[in-house]
């Protein structure tokens, strides 16, 4: 048994409540190193009556390691438990003070959760979990009023954006897509910034208590708001907390008064009179002088910005913020922040732009999810670059579930491609690969996200070309490619299991990978042929009755609890084998 690679905390994504009445608890283990473990739970105070055992069942393994998860319902909302780790013909037991070859019989040594808090248990709003996000960013959506362009804007056209090129879409032009928008099946939108700013992608915002006169107004924002809610589809906007834009008012007034102006203490100044070149004499978000890192800590800012979240919620009734550069504000913002909105709209959608491991924002008292960027990392890897096989693709994904509690992963936001990465397609390089890609991001944990235009073969590197003006000429479009994400889209809506069920790889070999999806009697099952040839997978089948396919080029055969599924080049099929 190898002792250095077993791993547990009563705390974060190891042993947390899932909901009112029930707490997950994990292992980690060496791979392969145990055939069986078992947790010996009770309460505390109730030991001798109230004292079980439970195995735990491997919920995914790494190249390195198993995770292992039971999930508990605790007497009196107490937890005290231990493992029993089998390998081999060696037996041992796990406590908080370490291992023992004796069964412990004081459970004052084992691990503990206190008390299971309802208030205290994370819930993400129940709606994420059905959501499917559309991304607009909203210059290059639609112009749907010519009168507010800004001077000199492109043809429409003109597929090869700089990055200061302005083509005129805006909010009316949203409203009048609304219907292709509906159409798709969506029922959630994520604009990017719309407040008044200099820049066409609105991330330097000049008055956060406007909307972007090039975009529209406050009274546009509340019709567009209220005809998507109407079709039930919900709205959240971008926050841009982290920074503000040059032209922000309080940082032209630092420019003009310097130690002397009211909000001095807005920003985080270190040399006065400002230099902006070659890097700037005050913190701003990387080292661009646009954009001025604002100070949440100070009182007068802090409250201001809490006033901005709050305003656009009871104005407009949006349903959501993301939050830009979410990791650089500090945690009490973030703590208060979601206070004052949840106070407002208990299922407000609190999402994170968060690249790396986010747990210290995830445990209920800051956000309700982040931006899934390790999963597109690994997703984009296998499907769209091909630069790891089924295998590693299997074990960046089985890596990331234990890092998170259950409900996070559940409303994690999936993403293949946004405004600050080239389209998929580009990266794809052809419809096959991004099919496959954009299934898997349908059927995996979380919340996927369609970047607009995506859905009908829109190209694009690298910004600013990923941000061309959205393809309107039904000529041009890939009606194939549209047809299928409608058809993902249905899938999704459909299927409890695809929304809230348990998430498992069951095979990965070569380019070949098998998922299973399993929500109370409903079992999906999901097959990838990422090759150029045709493939057979042979894996074990649980299930006697024979699998319905409700998507996909494949075929099966099945024989004494075995499957063989056949798929052609870049096939895939999606089975119900509801049990």
């Amino acid at each position: 048994m190898i002792f250095e690679a077993i791993y547990h905390r009563a705390a974060d994504s190891y042993c947390y409540a899932y909901d009112d009445n029930l707490i997950h608890i994990r292992l980690r283990t060496k791979k392969d190193d145990l055939q069986m473990v078992k947790a010996i739970h009770g309460d505390k105070y109730d030991w001798e009556h109230t004292v079980r055992e439970k195995p735990l069942y491997k919920m995914a393994s790494d190249e390195l390691f198993d995770y292992w998860q039971a999930e508990i319902t605790p007497e009196h909302f107490r937890l005290r438990y231990a493992f029993e780790l089998v390998s081999g013909e060696q037996t041992y037991w796990y406590t908080e003070s370490g291992f023992c070859k004796e069964k412990p019989k004081d459970p004052l040594k084992f691990f503990d959760y206190p008390f299971l808090w309802s208030s205290e248990v994370f819930k993400p709003p129940g709606w994420v979990k059905e959501a499917i996000f559309y991304q607009i960013f909203p210059e290059r959506f639609a112009n749907g009023d010519p009168s507010n362009d800004p001077a000199d804007v492109r043809p429409w056209e003109d597929s090869n954006p700089g990055p200061h090129d302005f083509y005129g879409g805006d909010l009316q032009g949203v409203l009048d897509r609304i219907d292709y928008i509906s159409s798709l099946g969506v029922n959630a939108i994520y604009f990017t910034p719309i407040f008044e700013a200099k820049t066409n992608h609105k991330y330097d915002t000049t008055d956060y208590l406007k909307v972007d006169p090039h975009f529209g107004d406050i009274e546009l924002l509340k019709k567009l708001v209220s005809a998507f809610h109407d079709r039930g589809i919900r709205v959240i906007l971008d926050a841009v907390f982290n920074h503000s834009g040059f032209w922000f008012a309080p940082f032209q007034d630092v420019i003009e008064k310097g130690p002397g102006s009211a909000y001095w203490d807005w920003f985080h100044i270190k040399e006065y009179p400002l230099k902006y070149e070659p890097k700037p004499s005050y913190h701003c978000f990387a080292f661009e002088s646009h954009m001025p890192k604002l100070n949440t800590s100070n009182p007068e800012a802090r409250k201001y910005l809490l006033d901005v979240a709050c305003y656009w919620v009871q104005e407009c009734d949006i349903d959501g913020w993301r939050l830009d550069v979410a990791n650089e504000v500090d945690h009490d913002f973030w703590r208060e922040f979601r206070k004052e909105l949840k106070a407002i709209k208990p299922d407000f959608y609190i999402l994170g732009e968060i690249w790396h491991d986010a747990m210290p924002w995830l445990q209920g008292d800051q956000f309700d999810a982040v931006m899934n960027y390790p999963a597109t990392e690994a997703i984009i890897d296998f499907f769209a670059k091909e630069t790891i096989d089924a295998e590693q693709f299997s074990h960046q994904i089985n890596r990331l579930l234990p890092q998170y509690p259950q409900q996070v992963n559940e409303a994690a936001f999936n993403i293949l491609g946004s405004h600050d990465t080239p389209r998929l397609l580009t990266v794809a390089r052809d419809e096959k690969r991004l099919m496959l890609a954009a299934l898997f991001q349908f059927i995996f944990l979380g919340v996927p996200c369609i970047y607009y235009g995506d859905e009908v073969g829109m190209r694009g590197g690298q910004d600013p070309d990923c941000r061309r003006p959205m393809l309107w000429d039904v000529e041009e479009q890939n009606q194939e490619l549209l047809d299928f994400y409608r058809n993902l889209i249905s899938l999704r809506k459909k299927h409890l299991a695809l929304q809230d069920g348990s998430f498992r790889i069951i095979y990965a070999q070569n380019r070949q990978l098998v998922v299973q999806r399993q929500h109370a009697s409903e079992q999906l099952t999901i097959c990838f042929n990422h090759s150029e040839q045709s493939a057979t997978l042979d894996f074990a089948f649980q299930t006697e009755s024979s699998p319905n396919i409700l998507m996909g080029n494949g075929t099966y055969q099945m024989a004494e609890k075995q499957i063989s599924v056949s798929l052609p080049p870049f096939g895939w099929l999606v089975a119900d084998a509801s049990l």
